[in-house]
């Protein structure tokens, strides 16, 4: 009977584990368009608020479904920055099943910060980003891109612009077999993956971003800063997970700025900020970059709306940085030399 009942909770959580890969929103890469209303001026007027205000999101099929909406972010959050803010959208009661919004409860959304062709290209770009990034490790944040008509809760039209969702942490972790790490201020070096500790150190170096750390968070913030980690805080048990690509020198959001202490005069400065002690693994990653430069310079293609002088800018940054890892000694003395003891 003990083994039948292990049988059983086995398939259970295999049962669990299918459904929650198998949400529709990230199910393909296909954009959308959806409709947004809500007293959104007040969230644009008061920058502060820490509550939630109800509105109603309307899906592709046309369905209504009730959610709550919050301001979140720091820098994008201001009004000083970004005319709007971006947000985060609560599902009310559970979506229907035939909507793609079925099985979410909890979504980031990535918004246009100001209503320009510029800042559509931003948004863009930073999409593309998290695209190439989920070509390299399952161990990644999905991102849908969606075109939002954004209306005041009297039905007045605020915005039409491009924006993406970003997957709930808990269902990468699902993806992955494992789960979301709770941790304090800063965790332990030892508890850090090695390969995907430096998977991730080479590909925010190929963006040119230097505003994160896989190890602490902001002062007073928990662990950690433009990384979620899942796995486990046991030795090597630590996967950490980037997100907000915005002030890459990739993106080029004109008011991103790179850290004041690291001495450079813009984002598009490249300066690693991987680990000494991964080397090693951050070799092998480098050649599964290399491997893969033709479907992560494909992705700029295939996003939709990005204009072809952008496109050839992105890729001209990039291309960059595939010179500077063409060969392992390439690696060696033009990126890792730099590495962090």
């Amino acid at each position: 009977m003990r083994l039948i009942a292990s049988f059983a909770w086995l398939a259970l959580a295999f049962a669990a584990h299918a459904q929650a890969a198998e949400k529709p929103l990230f199910a393909s890469n296909d954009a959308i368009h959806l409709a947004i209303q809500a007293p959104l001026s007040q969230l644009i007027k008061n920058r502060e608020f820490e509550g939630k205000i109800a509105g109603t999101l309307t899906d592709p099929a046309g369905q209504a479904l009730p959610i709550n909406l919050s301001l979140r972010g720091i820098t994008r959050r201001t009004s000083e920055i970004c005319e709007f803010p971006p947000l985060r959208v609560d599902f009310v009661t559970p979506p229907p099943a035939n909507s793609v919004f079925a099985g979410q409860k909890r979504l980031k959304l990535i918004t246009h910060c100001r209503n320009t062709t510029a800042f559509t290209q931003y948004v863009l770009l930073e999409y593309s980003a998290y695209r190439m990034y989920n070509l390299l490790t399952p161990r990644s944040f999905r991102a849908k891109l969606a075109t939002i008509n954004y209306r005041d809760d009297n039905g007045r039209p605020i915005a039409s612009q491009v924006g993406f969702f970003l997957e709930d942490l808990d269902d990468v972790a699902d993806r992955n077999g494992t789960r979301k790490v709770k941790a304090g201020e800063r965790i332990p070096f030892t508890v850090l993956s090695p390969p995907d500790s430096a998977r991730y150190a080479i590909f925010q170096h190929m963006i040119g971003n230097h505003d994160w750390s896989m190890r602490a968070g902001p002062v007073g913030k928990d662990c950690c800063h433009n990384a979620e980690i899942i796995g486990t805080l046991t030795p090597g048990g630590a996967i950490p997970i980037p997100y907000d690509f915005d002030y890459s020198g990739f993106v080029g959001a004109p008011y991103a700025v790179p850290p004041a202490q690291m001495s450079l005069s813009n984002v598009r400065q490249r300066f690693y900020r991987g680990f000494c002690a991964h080397s090693p693994q951050a070799l092998v990653a480098a050649r599964q970059f290399r491997a893969a430069q033709p479907q992560m310079l494909a992705v700029l293609a295939q996003t939709p709306g990005l204009e072809p002088r952008t496109q050839q800018r992105a890729a001209s940054f990039l291309n960059g940085f595939f010179a500077d890892i063409a060969t392992d000694a390439d690696v060696s003395a033009k990126v890792l030399k730099r590495c962090a003891a």
